[in-house]
């Protein structure tokens, strides 16, 4: 296996780990998968670079190399250090308040978890008849619905109708 192999697998085996750490209730491990992820993208960019050449200067001969890589290497480095400052200010004011790191469940989460077979089955019948009402076309059934007509300058007179228009005819009627 070359060297740029064993990068790509270093790098794939720390997008999963990152990924699988952010995952995790504990903003520890959320700072962890984070950085992780910073380290593969960091891995990425240097697979991208290739070969090392010749700095890019104005009258350099023979290969040169891309300077794009390194600059989106450096603020990659840089996002990922501001993002790690805030994840560790939210860690440490996380344990000031509540001797944790973990995040709660949330009562709308709890909700939504303790909702039973009947009221998933309340709501596929909800869908089932709305499935068979296909042929209604409003929701005020047995009212009488009319078209929505625009009104313009030339059907009311107290309107004033100054905006510009692309007709040719400047907006008289035909």
């Amino acid at each position: 296996m070359s060297v740029s192999g064993i990068l790509i697998v270093i790098m794939a085996v720390l997008f999963a780990c990152g990924v699988y750490a952010m995952l995790e209730r504990s903003l520890t491990r959320v700072l962890i998968g984070f950085l992780l992820l910073g380290n593969a993208v960091n891995l990425l960019l240097l697979i991208v670079m290739g070969f090392p050449g010749a700095a890019p200067f104005h009258g350099a001969e023979g290969e040169v190399s891309d300077p794009l890589p390194p600059a989106l290497m450096l603020t990659a480095i840089v996002i990922t250090f501001a993002v790690s400052a805030f994840l560790l200010a939210l860690i440490y004011r996380s344990w000031q308040l509540g001797r944790a790191d973990i995040v709660p469940d949330d009562e709308a989460d709890l909700e939504v978890r303790e909702r039973g077979e009947a009221v998933e089955d309340e709501l596929d019948d909800e869908v089932e008849l709305e499935e068979a009402d296909e042929e209604e076309t409003t929701d005020f059934i047995g009212t009488g619905t009319t078209p929505l007509r625009v009104l313009h300058h030339r059907d009311i007179a107290g309107i004033r109708d100054d905006a510009p228009t692309d007709d040719r005819d400047g907006g008289r009627p035909r």
